[in-house]
């Protein structure tokens, strides 16, 4: 017989997990179908397995969508505060770093523990792991009917809440897109988002010699600017800057690297032309950065002045050295992609859908959280606020 449920849940992921704790909660009986063959996997992994659950500072404007104001409700009727609150009801320790990002401070596994206890108390969620969704469709009895590797299913609200395409390692797949499309709905194009850079030139060679090293930096272009930490690495360029401005890039373009955004640069070579005019340009930056850092920057930017004292090079040398230390550009030859992406860019047109209970506009009982609409959060605890609060949103009305 075909096993009924009020509400199936596509993906046991951060948004899932919270949707069926809420909804359970309402005494509705909620079946979660989970690819993988663990439920939370990428919420274990996230901010190095400390989870990075949501951030002080929960602002639309730290979102990507191309409907901006989609965004607003669900954010301000489930705020980072009402998480927090939940995460200090179970004494979860906690600690705050730069930028307002909350991390945990025993290990993802206390955010997961309790996403599943709350599960477990409303006594109205099941969990079914290794379930591969292969169809999905409306019947004339108005309930839907789900298709899995295992089982069939029949349901009065599908929630699509099975994420991206990032990490397919840990069950990244397209079938949320698959079934948005089947009903209709608008898809923006997808890339990978939240992503190291890759190079084929010389920036590959540099940052393999210096994989490792990480310096304060402002990258920007155009669309967006972020000072924070930058990382080389063998392939090219990581850290949280990288990331963060990889949301804002398009292959074929080009950004900009301000290696010491905090100085006048010109103003402090010209003063020590003055102080100490038989310093070489190594010693001086060998006081801003690292000695391995230094010694590439003079590879790059002044390698015909690297033995040459200060005093004996001319003023408009100087300003050249300054602005290329403060507008390198750069033009990487791709990403990682979804390998290692943090997110997928894109998604469910939310033109299409409800920003007060998630669901489709096309279709009565479809209901769309977390990473697969079209909603990016920068690095910090956006995204998982994003899906705390879709899901919060929608456990009201499936």
């Amino acid at each position: 017989m075909t096993q009924q449920f009020d509400v199936i849940v596509l993906g046991a992921g951060a948004a899932g997990l919270m949707l069926a704790a809420l909804a359970g909660r309402r005494g509705r009986s909620v079946l979660i179908l989970e690819k993988a063959n663990k439920v939370g996997k990428k919420i274990l992994m996230s901010g190095g397995g400390k989870c990075n659950f949501t951030n002080l500072y929960i602002e639309p404007e730290h979102y990507l969508c191309h409907n901006p104001h989609f965004i607003k409700s669900a954010l301000s009727r489930y705020t980072n505060w009402d998480f927090i609150g939940l995460v200090a009801d179970y004494h979860i320790a906690y600690e705050e770093r730069k930028h307002g990002q909350l991390f945990t401070i025993n290990g993802s596994k206390d955010i997961l523990n309790m996403l599943l206890n709350e599960c477990e108390e409303s006594q109205c969620v099941s969990i079914q792991t290794q379930h591969d969704v292969q169809k999905v469709q409306k019947q004339d009895n108005g309930l839907f009917q789900v298709q899995t590797s295992k089982a069939v299913f029949e349901c009065q609200s599908v929630v699509v809440a099975s994420g991206g395409l990032s990490i397919p390692t840990l069950g990244g797949s397209g079938i949320g897109y698959e079934i948005a499309r089947q009903f209709g709905h608008h898809i923006y194009p997808t890339r990978a988002g939240l992503v190291p850079f890759t190079f084929s030139d010389y920036v590959k060679d540099t940052s393999s010699r210096l994989s490792g090293n990480a310096i304060d930096v402002v990258l920007s272009n155009a669309k967006n600017s972020f000072a924070e930490a930058l990382l080389f690495t063998h392939r090219g360029l990581s850290g949280p800057s990288a990331l963060q401005l990889s949301n804002y890039w398009q292959a074929g373009e080009s950004f900009f690297i301000n290696f010491f955004p905090q100085v006048d640069l010109f103003a402090i070579l010209k003063q020590k032309k003055i102080e100490q005019p038989k310093v070489l340009l190594r010693t001086i930056f060998l006081a801003l950065t690292t000695k391995s850092i230094a010694l590439e920057l003079q590879l790059l930017i002044w390698p015909h002045e690297a033995e040459i004292a200060i005093g004996k090079i001319s003023d408009a040398r100087l300003l050249e050295i300054s602005q290329a230390l403060q507008q390198f550009e750069v033009k990487p030859s791709g990403t990682e992609g979804y390998r290692t992406a943090e997110v997928t860019l894109g998604g469910v047109d939310t033109k299409e859908v409800s920003s007060k209970t998630m669901e489709s506009r096309l279709e009565s009982g479809l209901f769309f959280i977390g990473e697969i609409l079209d909603v990016t959060g920068h690095l910090g605890g956006y995204n998982f606020q994003w899906a705390w609060s879709s899901a919060a949103a929608a456990a009201e009305y499936v």
